[in-house]
């Protein structure tokens, strides 16, 4: 994960050069609040910043907070601030409400949605730690990141769930995370779109595969954004690649009719959390229509996002990629709602 790792990484070089540095992160988010959970930044006593926890007034002011205790070399009290929990040497837990009517705790903003943020001042105990997590990140591996009234914890190996906070006092609480890449995107199809696609879907935090038959292509070549990139003889193979199941997107956008043919048949039998198949309307229609008589299942069909996209009249390969993720990302959002 790029944005998780630059702010790791910041934090890591911070101990090495003994600068005092903050973790500040969302641990829970209600409402319209802008900063999720799993939001995070760095910030260090030298005014390097990594990260977010929202923007806006809220987040500006935790950061000068944040730097002004730091410079000051004192321990995070934070006595200034309201219904805060504190542990003299290190942790804080600050609820914010984005309701100027809220008696306490306001932040600012008028979004009407509450966090959870911790501000954790990281020693160098944390250290081994620190290099554990930023080793699996680096190697693009999951594990599992723990965040407690005892400090950090990292372990190898998937959470059950991706995030987990639980509060039951202001010294009892626990915040757990799947790190590393959740998402996986499988684009089928080398061309221009899926050049533009890939370079949307990577700063969107989603692992790529790329998949093409051409070898010699020159945007397969050039696509430095996927992750993966594998030239296959048949999209036949697509059945043994790909794998169906939660957090797995496809993208279908071969050269044409007859290979999209092939890599559709290889892959529909499975469940994705999105399957998307790029092309005109007259040719989804003929597609479909051939195989309803054929006597494929309409349940085979239906999950199928055909033509792939929101409708915004795109035309160009970046107009038509802004369309495909637009769609990608409302999926995603929309999972468990």
């Amino acid at each position: 994960m790029k944005k998780q790792l630059i702010i790791w990484q910041l934090i890591n070089k911070s101990l090495q050069q003994q600068v005092p540095v903050m973790l500040l992160y969302v641990l829970q988010s209600e409402g319209s609040s802008p900063g999720r959970a799993g939001f995070s930044m760095a910030v260090n006593a030298a005014g390097e910043i990594a990260g977010s926890i929202g923007g806006g007034i809220m987040e500006h002011k935790f950061i000068e907070t944040a730097k002004d205790r730091l410079k000051a070399g004192v321990s995070l009290q934070f006595s200034d601030l309201q219904n805060t929990y504190t542990d003299e040497s290190k942790i804080t837990i600050k609820k914010q409400f984005h309701n100027k009517s809220a008696a306490t705790n306001q932040s600012g903003m008028i979004c009407s949605g509450e966090q959870t943020i911790l501000i954790y001042r990281v020693s160098q105990e944390d250290a081994p730690t620190i290099k554990h997590l930023i080793a699996s990140l680096e190697q693009h591996q999951n594990g599992t990141l723990q965040l407690s009234p005892t400090g950090i914890h990292f372990a190898t190996g998937s959470p059950d769930t991706d995030l987990y906070f639980s509060m039951t006092s202001e010294v009892e609480w626990l915040y757990r995370e799947k790190t590393g890449y959740k998402n996986h995107l499988y684009v089928i199809g080398a061309g221009h779109c899926a050049l533009a696609l890939c370079r949307l879907m990577q700063e969107m935090e989603f692992y790529i595969h790329l998949y093409d038959d051409r070898s010699s292509l020159k945007t397969f070549q050039e696509n430095s954004y996927a992750h993966e990139k594998k030239i296959i003889d048949d999209y036949k193979e697509l059945a043994a690649l790909v794998p169906g199941g939660e957090n797995q997107y496809v993208v279908v956008m071969t050269v044409g009719y007859r290979t999209d043919d092939i890599a559709l048949r290889a892959l529909w039998n499975r469940p994705f959390t999105y399957f998307g198949l790029l092309g005109s309307k007259s040719k989804i229609e003929k597609m479909f229509n051939d195989y309803r008589t054929e006597g494929v299942p309409g349940s085979l069909l239906q999950p199928i996002h055909a033509p792939v996209g929101i409708g915004i009249h795109s035309e160009t390969p970046e107009e038509i990629a802004i369309s495909i993720a637009a769609q990608i990302i409302q999926v995603k959002n929309s999972v468990g709602k």
